[in-house]
C-alpha cells in the first residue's frame, strides 16, 4: 500500500470526526441496528446474487459454504476483513490464513493438528466456516453476536440480551462493511463500471489509527464527503485499523487522485504512474 502524507491543513480538519466523534462505548441501540441487518441477510440468503469469478479461491469458499449451509458471501466477508483474502496472512494473536484461525487452541478444535494446513486455502475456510456455524447454533442463529465471538473468543461473548463488550462490538459492523464492498465491486449484479477484478484493484492508505472506532468514522466522513470514490477500511496484522480508497484502473486513478491531493493527501511517492495496473482477467 502507498501511504500519503498528511501536511496539509485541509486533512487536518478532515482528521477532526475520526478523533472527536469516534470514542470508544457498546450502544445497545447500534447493536440491536445490526442484529436485524443479519437477520434480514440470513432471511434473503436464496436470493442473494452470485459472485463473478474475480476473486481468489472462490470455489473454496462455495464449497465450504455448501457444507455449513451458510452464504458464500459471508464467508467471503470475513475473509475479506480478515486477510483481503492473503492465504499466507499471520496476525501477532498467532492466527492464519484466509479465515485467520488462530493456533493452537481454535484450530485444534476444528479438527486441525499441523500448522501448515493452515496454510492450505481450501482447508483453512472449510474451518472458518464449520467454526462460524458452530458460532451461529451457540448464540441461537444471532449472527451478530456469532461474528463477535469468531473475533473475541465465544467465552467472552454471552447469549441473550447482555451488552457485548466495546472490544467485540466493531467487528460485527467490520464484516458487514466487507459484505457490502463485494456486493457492490464483486457481485454479478454489479455494473460493469463498478464491477471490479480483485487482481488488477490498489489499495492505497488514507490514514491508519490505533483503534477501530476512529477508522470507522473516519470511513463514514470521507465515504459522504467523496460519494464517488470506494474507501474501506481494514484490519492489520499488527491490529491496527487502515482506512484506504480502493482504485480499480487507471481511469478511476485519474478520478480519485486529484479530488485526495486537494483534500490534503498527498506526497511525492503518490501519482498516478506509481500505480500498476495489471490486465483485467478473462472470465
Amino acid at each position: 500500500m502507498a501511504f500519503l502524507s498528511r501536511g496539509a491543513a485541509t486533512l487536518a480538519l478532515l482528521l477532526i470526526p475520526a478523533l472527536l466523534y469516534a470514542a470508544p462505548g457498546s450502544s445497545s441501540a447500534r447493536s440491536s441496528e445490526m442484529q436485524q441487518r443479519w437477520r434480514a441477510f440470513l432471511e434473503q440468503q436464496e436470493h442473494q446474487p452470485a459472485i463473478s469469478a474475480r476473486l481468489p479461491y472462490l470455489h473454496c469458499f462455495q464449497r465450504a459454504a455448501a457444507a455449513q449451509q451458510l452464504p458464500t458471501l459471508l464467508l467471503l466477508a470475513v475473509a475479506r476483513g480478515e486477510s483481503d483474502f492473503d492465504a499466507n496472512a499471520i496476525s501477532k494473536a498467532n492466527a492464519h490464513g484466509l479465515m485467520q484461525i488462530q493456533w493452537p487452541g481454535t484450530a485444534n478444535h476444528l479438527g486441525i493438528y499441523r500448522l501448515a494446513d493452515l496454510y492450505q486455502p481450501c482447508r483453512n475456510v472449510a474451518a472458518g466456516g464449520r467454526y462460524l456455524k458452530e458460532l451461529l447454533q451457540r448464540y441461537d442463529g444471532d449472527l451478530h453476536r456469532a461474528l463477535a465471538a469468531y473475533n473475541y473468543g465465544p467465552s467472552r461473548i454471552t447469549k441473550g440480551d447482555a451488552p457485548i463488550p466495546d472490544g467485540a462490538d466493531w467487528y460485527s459492523r467490520y464484516i458487514y462493511r466487507h459484505l457490502q464492498s463485494l456486493l457492490g465491486r464483486y457481485a454479478a449484479t454489479a455494473t460493469s463500471q463498478r464491477q471490479t477484478d480483485f487482481a488488477s484493484e490498489q489499495k492505497l492508505l488514507l490514514v491508519e489509527f490505533s483503534r477501530p472506532y476512529r477508522a470507522e468514522a473516519m470511513l463514514a466522513h470521507l465515504t459522504a464527503r467523496f460519494p464517488a470514490l470506494h474507501f474501506d477500511w481494514f484490519r492489520t496484522p499488527a491490529q491496527r485499523f487502515r482506512v484506504v480508497v480502493v482504485i480499480a484502473d487507471k481511469h478511476a486513478a485519474k478520478q480519485a487522485l486529484p479530488l485526495l491531493k486537494a483534500a490534503g493527501f498527498d506526497s511525492r511517492d503518490f501519482s498516478e504512474r506509481h500505480l500498476t495496473f495489471k490486465k483485467k482477467s478473462r472470465l
